[in-house]
C-alpha cells in the first residue's frame, strides 16, 4: 500500500494511482484476511461521520460528467444520502470493482456506491446494502412482429458480440445448451464497442447483439425501436456495499432507502437514466429552408453570431439541433431553452436561472460559452474551420471530454488537430473502460462520445444545406 498515496481525493482528483489491485484482492480473498477499518471517518464508534468516504466507478449510469455537470444514478443517490443524513460525501473514483473492494477491506472508504454483485465471493468481504437492482444479459433486437421470444429460436441466427467478452462466452455456453446453431460473430473491441453494436442493431446494420440489461435499458432511451425483453442468462442481484466491520452502517442505509422520500428519489433517478427518452423535450418542428429563413429567431442568431465572428446560419442550425427552437424544451439532463443550457452553467455565466428560457438571454449566454471554448481551443487547434468543429463538440460534451479526445488521438496515432476520422473517432473510445480508466490519456472518465460526434455532423450537414438556400 505504500506504492502510492491513498489520501482522500475528491472528484477533481478523480482516481487512485495504479497498482496491481486485482492481484492484491485475489490474495486477500484467498487468505480470507480481514483488516480492521480505521477510525478516520469515525465509523468505528457506530455514529454517522461528518464526512462519508465513498468509492464508485465511471460508467453510463454510476458516475460521469456531461456538459461539465457531475451525473449518474449512484452519484445522485449517494449525495441524497449525504444531504438527508447531514454528511459531506468524499467521492473517490476507482479503476475497477476489485480495487474498490480492496479499498473497503483496508478501511480506506466507508461505502461503495456502485452496483456490486451480491455473490458469495464478495459477501466474505462486504455487506450488501442500499438500492437493490437485478441485471442479466439480454438479446438486443429490433421491435416488430417477428421478435425472438425464446432462446431456442436463436438457432440459425447471427449474433454479433464483443470478442472475448462475457457475452461471447455466455452465447457459446447457450449454444451448447440448445444443441448448436447460433452463428456467433465476435467483433474486435478495439474497432467496435458494445454501444456501437446496439446502434448497429437499431440502424439495421446487424440483426442481433447481447449486452447487460442495464446497458440495454439505458441505450433503449436513445434507440426506441429496440426490444430488450429476452434474457439469455440468469439474473444477478446488485447492491451498494460496506465493510463487514460496519454492519450498523448497512442497517442505517437500508432503513434510509426504504423511507418514502429516498425511495421516491431512487425511483425518479431510475426513470431519468433508464427510462426517459434522451430525445424527449423537443417539439415537432419541420425545418423548411425553401421559405428563405430558418426560424422566427433568425434576427437574434444574426446579431449574436456577429459577436463571435460566426456565420449566423451555423448558430441557427445549432439551435435547431439543440431544441428545434423550442424555448420551453427541457432535456433529460436538465438543460433548458433554445440552446439547451444547464442551470449551473447559466449561473456560472451570469444568467439568472429564471431567465434561462428567455430566447435572447439563452442565446446570449450560449454565445459566451462558445466564445470561451473557442478561445481555449486556439491553443490546441490552429485551423479556424477545424476549431469550429471542436468548439461545437465542446459545447455538447464539455471541454474536458474534448481535451481527452485530443489526448487519446495523440496517443493512438491520429491527428489531434483534425476532427473527422481523428479526434471524433478518439472521442468514441471514451465509452471503453480500458480507455476511460487510463488516467495517462483520459482525465475526465466515461463519456458517450457518439452523441457528440453525431451532434457535430448534424449541425454541419444542415449548415451546408442552409448555405445553398438561406441568404447570409
Amino acid at each position: 500500500m505504500t506504492a502510492c498515496s491513498f489520501s482522500n481525493r475528491h472528484i477533481s482528483g478523480m482516481v487512485l494511482c495504479a497498482v496491481p489491485l486485482l492481484l492484491i484482492f485475489s490474495f486477500l480473498a484467498a487468505t480470507s484476511c480481514r483488516h480492521q477499518a480505521t477510525s478516520v471517518s469515525g465509523l468505528s464508534t457506530g455514529t454517522l461521520p461528518d464526512t462519508l468516504r465513498v468509492a464508485t466507478l465511471y460508467g453510463p449510469s454510476s458516475y460521469f460528467v456531461f456538459r461539465d455537470e457531475k451525473m449518474g444514478y449512484d452519484y445522485h443517490l449517494v449525495n441524497r444520502l449525504g444531504r438527508d443524513k447531514g454528511m459531506v460525501i468524499d467521492l473517490t473514483v476507482a479503476y475497477s470493482l476489485s480495487s474498490m473492494m480492496e479499498m473497503l477491506d483496508y478501511g480506506l472508504v466507508d461505502l461503495i456506491a456502485y452496483e456490486v454483485p451480491v455473490t458469495a465471493e464478495y459477501q466474505t468481504i462486504a455487506i450488501a446494502c442500499g438500492p437493490e437492482n437485478s441485471t442479466k444479459q439480454v438479446l438486443v433486437q429490433p421491435k416488430g412482429h417477428n421478435i425472438i421470444t425464446d432462446v431456442t429460436e436463436l438457432s440459425g441466427k447471427d449474433v454479433y458480440v464483443e470478442k472475448d467478452s462475457r457475452y461471447q462466452f455466455r452465447l457459446q455456453n447457450l449454444n451448447e445448451e440448445i444443441g448448436g446453431g447460433i452463428n456467433i460473430h465476435p467483433i474486435d473491441r478495439d474497432t467496435i464497442s458494445g454501444e456501437d453494436l446496439i446502434k448497429m442493431v437499431s440502424s439495421g446494420d446487424i440483426p442481433l447483439t447481447v449486452v447487460d440489461s442495464d446497458v440495454a435499458q439505458l441505450n433503449q432511451t436513445y434507440y426506441r425501436n429496440l426490444d430488450i425483453t429476452l434474457p439469455v442468462s440468469f439474473p444477478q442481484r446488485t447492491r451498494w456495499a460496506v465493510s463487514k466491520t460496519n454492519s450498523w452502517l448497512a442497517d442505517t442505509i437500508n432503513a434510509w432507502i426504504h423511507e418514502a422520500e429516498p425511495r421516491k428519489a431512487s425511483e425518479a433517478l431510475f426513470r431519468r437514466y433508464f427510462e426517459l427518452s434522451k430525445q424527449a423535450g423537443r417539439r415537432t418542428f419541420k425545418l423548411d429552408l425553401s421559405t428563405g429563413h430558418i426560424s422566427e429567431y433568425d434576427k437574434l442568431f444574426r446579431q449574436y453570431a456577429d459577436s463571435i465572428g460566426w456565420d449566423w446560419r451555423i448558430l441557427a442550425m445549432q439551435g435547431y439541433v439543440e431544441s428545434r427552437f423550442d424555448t420551453t424544451a427541457v432535456s433529460w439532463a436538465g438543460a433548458r431553452g433554445i440552446m439547451q443550457i444547464m442551470p449551473p452553467t447559466a449561473r456560472a455565466y451570469g444568467l439568472d436561472v429564471s431567465l434561462i428560457t428567455n430566447p435572447e438571454a439563452n442565446l446570449a449566454t450560449a454565445v459566451k460559452i462558445l466564445s470561451h471554448d473557442e478561445k481555449v481551443l486556439r491553443n490546441y487547434v490552429a485551423d479556424d474551420k477545424e476549431r469550429l468543429k471542436f468548439t461545437l463538440a465542446a459545447y455538447n460534451s464539455g471541454l474536458g471530454h474534448v481535451f481527452d479526445a485530443i489526448s487519446i488521438a495523440r496517443n493512438t496515432g491520429k491527428d489531434p488537430q483534425t476532427w473527422e476520422g481523428n479526434v471524433a473517432d478518439a472521442l468514441l473510445l471514451k465509452s471503453e473502460p480500458d480507455i476511460y480508466n487510463n488516467k495517462d490519456i483520459c482525465k475526465h472518465g466515461y463519456f458517450r462520445g457518439r452523441q457528440t460526434t453525431e451532434y457535430v455532423t448534424s449541425i454541419l450537414q444542415l449548415y451546408d444545406e442552409a448555405l445553398a438556400k438561406i441568404p447570409k
